[in-house]
């Protein structure tokens, strides 16, 4: 295994040029200024409305009490789609609107981030739905893109069974086909980080707030405390925007005690598993009615999934329990050949809560909306949505600020209608070519660089690939793999803890790097990961 153990003491010692601050400096900062916006968490929701207000003129910042996309966002299907059962409940506007962002994310917002994914959609003997009406589903569904992604259709079980070779082919009569897209979304949610902090955002995450500052009943700010050191401060904005995911009624009951319970959670679970041979496409095989479950080729594993069931309770408890593991292999089972499944190949799993708008009902049938309120104190709320949609959540919530009562911020915004709708993320570039200069010079001294590791950085970072390279270039043993079965390679450690506010292990190994999920982030990895993120302040 690559170890540490021949690095000079050196390494890593000192921030690379044109770092990110250090949490001191980032927490005098926040301490001394007065911002127009507050924004307390660091999910999707946060980031995307940090971004567009930060590009809209008003001066932002952004906390969060664990890691950027540290929960719910991370925890995601790791999908950019249109919702094909939305279809099931009428949704065609939805389905639509998805569509629209999910194009424009994967064609000229990130499509270093996001690729292309075809979905099998298998139809068995007894199954919920018919091949005919799955096939003009899948036909509408494609209309919907304007066609852009194919047009929808079906196929034989033969040809299927050669994309997808553990493809269960007992009983089945027809696979409806189409077209969606895939992200690694914690490298989604970084990259949007870091495009609010360049169109001037301050961020500061593992800073949770302790209470909230008032001005003649008014929210004025928070003060808050650094996890990692315990110091406390405080930050003055004239509006606070609560975007805490499933804390957000413990956010709203900070301000008002008396405050109403506004949400419901939903627990989704998945799995990952090693692959026993190469898929071409994804899986998505309907349960009942309006469940589907995925089987998804992502980050050369298997992504499984999910579940979805109402939860109570601390959102910091949500994990996945032997019934999760059971359901969803079970359910994988309808259409995935045993030897795929066993439990000797999964090697991570993990949960996330949904938020979806208060009220009685299955939560699979439970609308994927956004839902922006505001208190007795002035402070705003925002809940719910999906993935695919953040920047028009980040839209949405910048015309909810243009249309505020008194309009505190409008005079200081650029107007709404003028933000870019196709403002791409930091590191865009073909993929491709990325990949390509990084293998004919990949800034590393002795061997090129890996193909696995030049394509993994290229599909990760984009452009911003070229950084990590020459920090490998300059020091050989940044250049050398973490773990020998994963494309990472220890530069990147030095890089998320310098431009990409890493401060634990699993900043890094879970949301940074893909060791985490490929099982491979062993006791000794955590521990040199850890020294090399103790070497900066």
């Amino acid at each position: 295994m690559t170890t540490l153990q021949s690095v000079p003491s050196s390494l890593g010692t000192h921030p690379a040029a044109g770092s990110n601050p250090s949490r001191a400096e980032t927490r005098e900062q926040l301490s001394k200024a007065t911002y127009d916006l507050l924004v307390i968490g660091g999910g999707i929701l946060g980031i995307t409305t940090a971004w567009h207000a930060a590009q809209s003129g008003l001066r932002v910042a952004m906390v969060d009490a664990g890691d950027f996309a540290g929960a719910t966002s991370s925890a995601s299907s790791k999908l950019l789609h249109g919702g094909l059962r939305y279809l099931q409940t009428g949704a065609v506007k939805l389905v639509a609107e998805n569509h629209f962002e999910r194009r424009a994310v994967s064609r000229s917002v990130a499509p270093h981030l996001s690729n292309p994914l075809t979905f099998y959609l298998p139809v068995y003997k007894g199954g919920p739905h018919g091949a005919a009406k799955l096939g003009a589903g899948v036909f509408a569904y494609s209309a919907l893109s304007a066609f852009r992604d194919g047009v929808g259709h079906v196929i034989g079980a033969e040809r299927a069974a050669r994309d997808v070779p553990e493809l269960r082919t007992e009983g089945l009569k027809a696979v409806a086909v189409y077209g969606d897209g895939q992200m690694n979304d914690s490298r989604m949610a970084l990259m949007t980080v870091r495009a609010a902090v360049e169109a001037g955002a301050t961020v500061l995450n593992h800073a949770e707030v302790i209470g909230l500052r008032k001005n003649d009943g008014r929210v004025a700010g928070a003060e808050l405390r650094d996890r990692t050191d315990g110091t406390e401060f405080g930050v003055g904005a004239r509006l606070v925007l609560n975007a805490t995911g499933p804390w957000v009624d413990h956010l709203r009951r900070m301000e008002d005690p008396g405050a109403a319970p506004s949400i419901r959670l939903s627990k989704g679970a998945h799995l990952v598993l090693k692959r026993t041979s190469p898929w071409h496409a994804a899986l998505a095989t309907p349960i009942d009615k309006y469940r589907i479950t995925f089987a998804l080729p992502w980050e050369d594993m298997l992504l499984l999934g999910t579940t979805d069931e109402e939860f109570e309770g601390d959102p910091a408890d949500v994990a996945v329990n032997e019934a999760d593991i059971s359901q969803i292999l079970d359910e994988a089972a309808f259409s995935i050949r045993d030897q795929q499944l066993s439990r000797d190949l999964i090697t991570y799993s993990f949960a996330g809560l949904r938020v979806l708008p208060g009220g009685p009902g299955d939560t699979a049938k439970a609308k994927r909306e956004t839902v922006v309120t505001e208190g007795k104190g002035g402070m705003l709320s925002i809940a719910g949505g999906k993935w695919t949609t953040f920047r028009h959540i980040g839209r949405t919530v910048m015309q909810k600020l243009a249309e505020l009562p008194g309009r505190p911020l409008a005079d200081d915004m650029e107007p709404v209608k003028l933000l870019p709708r196709h403002m791409p993320l930091p590191g865009l570039a073909n993929p491709h070519a990325v990949e390509h200069r990084l293998l004919v010079d990949g800034g590393t001294p002795g061997p090129r660089m890996a193909a696995d590791t030049a394509r993994h950085l290229a599909t990760h970072y984009g452009s911003l690939s070229f950084d990590i390279a020459r920090l490998a270039g300059g020091d050989p043993a940044l250049a050398e793999r973490i773990h020998p079965d994963a494309p990472e390679i220890w530069a990147q450690v030095v890089y998320a803890r310098d431009y990409e506010w890493a401060r634990t292990a699993d900043d890094v190994l879970r949301r940074r790097t893909t060791l985490t999920i490929r099982g491979l982030d062993s006791e000794d990895i955590r521990s040199r990961v850890e020294d090399l993120l103790a070497k900066r302040p």
